[in-house]
Formats: C-alpha cells, sequence, structure tokens
C-alpha cells in the first residue's frame, strides 16, 4: 500500500471504485461540511473536495477534508495550481499528511477570469505533472522538490485529471501518459456524456497499456434542468451535451428525473467499458441526489 486509504485498498482488490465531489461552502460554516460527509460516507469510496472550484472564493480544501473526516467521510484533498507557489503545495501536502489525508487530486484549476475575483494573479509556478512529481517524492524519497529531505511519512494516494473529449492530434494522451510516468495512481476524467467518444478514447488508452498502469475513474455529471443542460452545452468547451438529452428533458414533466435516469445508464454502460475501474459522480450543487444514484446503479452497498 502506498497511502493505505479505502480508495487505495478498493482499486488494489479489484472492486469497481464510486468517488464523490463535496463542494465547500462560501463562508466559514462548519456544518456544511460535516452534513455533505455524512450524506456521502455510506455511498462513496472517498469524497473530493473541491478547490475554489470555478474560481470561486470558498472554504480551503484542506479544511473541508478535515470536516469530512470528523464526519466519517474519506477526503481527496485538491490542489489547484493557480492559487499556489510550489512552496505553499508542498506545504499543504505536509499538513494534509499530518492530519491523516491520505488522497490528493492535482490539477491546473479552472481560470481566475471565470471566477469573482478575475483580476486576481493566477501563480501557476508549476504544473500537476511537476506537483504529482513533487508529491511522489515526498511520499517516496522524503524529499523535497529541492532535494532537501523531510521528516515523517507522506503516505499519499495521488491523482490527477484527463479530459477524453481531447480532438484525435493525441496530444491528450501525451498528457495522461507523463502523469503515468510522473507518479498518478489514479485518473478521474473530466464530464462524460458522450459515451461512444468515451469509449473511442479507452480504446486508445488500452491500445497503448495505459489502463494497466493506473486506475481510471470517468465522470458523470447529473443534470438537474434543461437550463442547466443548455447553459453547459453552449458555455463549456470541449464538452458534448447529448441532444438526446435535451429532448428527452424538454418532453418530461420531471427534467431532475431526466438527468437523475440518464446519469444511471451512464454508469451502466461505463461500467461495462474495458479499462474502466470506478466512477466518479460529480454531482455540482446536488450532493444529495448522489446515494440515490449510486444505490440505483447497483452500487451499494460499498466495500466496508
Amino acid at each position: 500500500m502506498k497511502s493505505g486509504s479505502k480508495l487505495e485498498r478498493v482499486l488494489a482488490s479489484g472492486q469497481f471504485a464510486v468517488t464523490a465531489e463535496a463542494g465547500p461552502p462560501r463562508g466559514s460554516q462548519a456544518e456544511v461540511m460535516l452534513k455533505k460527509g455524512d450524506l456521502l460516507k455510506s455511498a462513496c469510496d472517498a469524497v473530493n473536495v473541491t478547490d475554489n472550484q470555478i474560481a470561486m472564493v470558498r472554504m480551503s480544501s484542506l479544511a473541508g477534508c478535515v470536516l469530512l473526516q470528523q464526519a466519517g467521510a474519506e477526503p481527496v484533498l485538491q490542489l489547484a495550481m493557480r492559487d499556489r507557489n510550489r512552496l505553499a503545495l508542498q506545504a499543504d501536502v505536509l499538513g494534509a499528511a499530518a492530519l491523516g489525508i491520505r488522497n490528493a487530486l492535482c490539477l491546473a484549476g479552472d481560470h481566475q477570469r471565470l471566477g469573482n475575483h478575475p483580476s486576481s494573479m493566477g501563480v501557476y509556478d508549476i504544473d500537476p505533472i511537476h506537483l504529482i512529481q513533487a508529491i511522489k517524492a515526498l511520499r517516496d524519497e522524503r524529499r523535497l522538490m529541492n532535494g532537501q529531505s523531510i521528516s515523517g511519512e507522506v503516505p499519499m494516494y495521488i491523482g490527477a485529471v484527463a479530459n477524453p473529449t481531447v480532438d484525435a492530434t493525441g496530444l491528450g494522451l501525451l498528457g495522461l501518459r507523463k502523469k503515468i510516468a510522473a507518479g498518478a495512481d489514479f485518473i478521474q476524467t473530466q464530464a462524460v456524456f458522450d459515451l461512444a467518444g468515451f469509449r473511442a478514447w479507452m480504446e486508445q488508452v488500452r491500445a497503448q497499456g495505459l489502463h494497466e498502469k493506473v486506475h481510471i475513474l470517468p465522470s458523470v455529471l447529473p443534470i438537474k434542468s434543461l437550463d442547466m443542460a443548455r447553459r453547459m452545452r453552449e458555455g463549456i468547451p470541449g464538452l458534448r451535451i447529448p441532444e438526446e438529452l435535451i429532448v428527452r428533458m424538454e418532453k418530461a414533466p420531471d427534467a431532475k428525473e431526466v438527468g437523475l435516469r440518464f446519469s444511471v445508464e451512464l454508469i451502466e454502460q461505463l461500467r461495462g467499458t474495458p479499462g474502466v475501474r470506478g466512477v466518479h459522480v460529480m454531482a455540482v450543487a446536488w450532493e444529495d441526489i448522489v446515494p440515490r444514484i449510486v444505490k440505483e446503479a447497483g452500487l451499494l452497498p460499498r466495500p466496508a
């Protein structure tokens, strides 16, 4: 075991893993995270705490992770390159290890122009590949990026992200290969809606044997309204919302129910895709739907 986290143990045992997300509040209300942890702990093997998602200021991911632990859920610390230099990133990883957090996800972060402080300066001192290397060095060699030794253990299961909708130039797989070579243990993808496109991407992944080197968890994003579906289709480059889903929502008396059923159906299809080792349910501001989705997809109970 690299970290001893529940997520690592589930994946190492060959069982189908389930992760989800918990968005911290725009404030200091600890009870928000405690309630989300209590809601999600039985439905998921680990829960990502987002890091100023969409460049909006929120409670820190590290604080949110500690609160999830208090509620009995296993957290995944998210670390965005946008907001910290290499000193702060390494310090956060050491602090997380001291607090018993055993999973970390490395990502660039949404550009600050999208958020509520658009004039802020993005840091981007290093990229996710360098951070993966840095955490691996802290864990396996007990050394900082500058080569200096540290004291204590840093048992961390290292995650990264990938985008299956990147075009056929191969750049997306090049990035994935680099993250795996740097030391990524698991990959959570961007939201999948185009099943055929995702399966074509997975064919390339399998052809290069990458699925044998890292655990891949495609993300499923439940859509709770027709307006949300339209805004996502028009406003998020590279995200292919199927016309079928739009039509189903237009015709249905309850768009939320359609969004839920679509997510369950998608999970069932993803489970049958060779090389997929789990699923990440990315229920943005709709965490209370996650247990129902997981249950209806036949993924309960979770491994003890």
